[in-house]
């Protein structure tokens, strides 16, 4: 999929304002592309342009233009989000079909919407108003993030064994003690670890420094032997595959799964992305400042501010001996092993 070729010119160049200039990943733009051509699909049937019994996937949108897209009007929008929330499939790959998205989908599909036109009538001027400024965004419900306790925490990175041994216990120490992404953690690179720290590269390609415990400096060193033995295809890349290719996201977390479920944990409530938050809380609970907090994690915003604010390295840097698992080192280090198939 290229938008760049498939997308009409007043969708192809918000999405390239977007890859280009807000620095997102081509990720997200596909995300924002997928988003706006179900959109207007929906709007085409919506304003009787083709037959209502049209198959949403079969319905072209190369024709939209200023005037169609201006046209829209709040109840569209409203029409839109009913479809959504009543009958769109969840999972194409699902075997039984459910229909609706949740709430937080529907925001997600609301946040493109928004920021398109916004784009058109703040940014470029296009648009002499927006037709949503208006628009409400479905209701989500929050809940605060699972995670595991400090004592859970020991008790995983205890029970990590097998052929991958080294890698995967360098892998979820770095995500227990430094809160990474995972896209952040797949995406390091050799040249990325430095003495005590890490060069990562964020979201909207962000880069930061994230300091390192002795924990995590140990874990790495012991990979590095494992890693400088292999003879791998991605030279470049920190974490490798049994195919001596860069890891995927896939692969870790199903690394991550099974050795939440070998330490007799629930594999079902806790995942990678959990580990990031048991990051967070357990600094947060041994005395972290949330701003400090705010940079390690590179977030642009915590708990819905919009606070920014920049920390001293110094800060950054005791923020990650503050870890409680900043001392931990499993007794047997598989360090001579190579990696087994993952994937």
């Amino acid at each position: 999929m290229d938008y760049r070729s498939e997308a009409p010119q007043i969708i192809a160049e918000f999405l390239i304002y977007h890859e280009t200039v807000k620095g997102h990943s081509k990720k997200t733009v596909d995300e924002y592309y997928l988003d706006l051509r179900t959109f207007f699909r929906f709007m085409k049937i919506e304003k009787n342009l083709v037959p209502r019994d049209t198959p949403l996937d079969e319905i072209s949108i190369e024709d939209v233009d200023l005037d169609f897209v201006g046209s829209v009007t709040l109840s569209n929008v409203y029409s839109y989000l009913a479809y959504l929330s009543r009958d769109r499939e969840r999972n194409h790959n699902s075997r039984e079909k459910q229909y609706g998205l949740n709430a937080a989908s529907r925001a997600r599909k609301v946040a493109t919407i928004r920021s398109f036109y916004k784009y058109l009538t703040v940014k470029t001027k296009q648009l002499e108003t927006n037709p949503i400024l208006d628009l409400d965004s479905p209701r989500t419900t929050k809940t605060l993030p699972r995670y595991l306790s400090e004592g859970e925490s020991v008790n995983l990175l205890t029970n990590i064994e097998g052929p991958n041994q080294a890698r995967d216990f360098c892998i979820i120490t770095i995500f227990l003690n430094c809160g990474l992404r995972i896209s952040e953690l797949v995406g390091l690179n050799l040249s990325d670890v430095h003495e005590d720290h890490l060069r990562v590269i964020g979201k909207g390609n962000k880069e930061r420094i994230v300091y390192l415990n002795q924990a995590c400096i140990d874990a790495i060193n012991d990979y590095l032997l494992v890693r400088r033995s292999i003879a791998a295809i991605d030279r470049s890349a920190l974490f490798l595959s049994s195919r001596r290719t860069r890891i995927s996201t896939a692969a870790v977390h199903s690394l991550v799964k099974k050795h939440i479920a070998a330490a007799g944990l629930d594999s079902t409530k806790y995942s990678s992305h959990k580990l990031r938050h048991t990051a967070a809380t357990l600094m947060l609970h041994n005395g972290v400042d949330v701003r400090t907090l705010q940079e390690l994690l590179g977030h642009e915003h915590l708990n819905t501010t919009e606070i920014y604010t920049h920390v001293e390295n110094t800060g950054l840097r005791e923020a990650a001996l503050l870890s409680p698992l900043a001392n931990f080192k499993h007794e047997e280090q598989a360090a001579e092993q190579v990696p087994e198939d993952d994937e």
